[in-house]
């Protein structure tokens, strides 16, 4: 079974496809996965196999640990471009993700201010108000959006939870442009069902929601790490770039990863 469980609070630096040198910033426990999706692609495995039996960590100690690392950065390196919240699931969940981002943003701000703070997010808690008003500050707000299909999204995505995907699209829109969008493009079967996206079938539907909420970027990316589900495959350079050409043609920057 495919595995990467993050240490909490922070972890790496990484490299990052999209970000660059990374430093992460994991609000879930370090022993497991705590997630509103279940995504057939995650890196960290299935919810299942992975439940967490530690506490989430504190704001306390978040800022702590961050402000430790990146005092030890500032004196040793690297130099980060980005912080990034990351990790073992959905950050956005923590009760004090709000707080945490002012911290964050403070010592950014004081170590290296240079540097971006993003969080990577499936867009499940924007509907709160306090969370939507944090990632407002953030320099990086990546949100995703896989589809605008139901039925891809339970099979693929599997939230575990209520999820309407227009309501996310609005509270996507909401954002009135400080927002980007990341969408993972893959091939291959899980459980059975083809679950290619790469198809007009699903991109048109998917750039007309884009071309809605008017993004500031858009990242599409595939598969680059062992799934925990087998049978999935990447989506092939040429794909990508077609869709990525098309997001370009609409206005919106775009960026894919391979």
């Amino acid at each position: 079974m495919s595995t990467i469980i993050y240490p909490s609070p922070i972890f790496g630096p990484v490299h990052s496809r999209r970000l660059g040198v990374s430093l992460g910033i994991n609000l879930l426990p370090a022993d497991g996965k705590t997630c509103t999706f279940d995504c057939v692609y995650c890196e960290c495995g299935f919810n299942a196999d992975h439940r967490p039996q530690q506490k989430l960590p504190t704001r306390e100690q978040v800022a702590a640990a961050l402000e430790s690392k990146l005092l030890d950065m500032q004196h040793n390196g690297p130099t980060p471009d980005v912080l990034t919240f990351a990790g073992n699931g959905e950050p956005t969940c923590h009760p004090h993700f709000p707080e945490i981002i002012s911290d964050t943003l403070q010592l950014r701000d004081k170590y290296f201010p240079q540097a971006k703070v993003s969080v990577l997010s499936n867009a499940t808690f924007t509907h709160r108000q306090a969370v939507h008003d944090a990632l407002m500050l953030v320099d990086n707000s990546i949100q995703k959006l896989d589809t605008v299909n139901a039925d891809y999204i339970n099979k693929v995505d599997r939230p575990t939870g209520a999820y309407d995907v227009n309501k996310i699209v609005e509270q996507l829109k909401a954002f009135n442009g400080r927002v980007v969008i990341q969408t993972m493009f893959l091939k291959g079967m899980s459980n059975g069902v083809d679950v290619n996206n790469t198809g007009d079938e699903y991109v048109q539907p998917w750039l007309e929601a884009v071309k809605y909420i008017q993004p500031r970027e858009v990242m599409i990316y595939t598969i680059d790490r062992e799934t925990p589900d087998h049978d999935l495959q990447k989506a092939t350079h040429e794909e990508l770039d077609a869709i990525r050409d098309q997001v370009i043609a609409a206005g919106i920057p775009c960026t894919a990863s391979y």
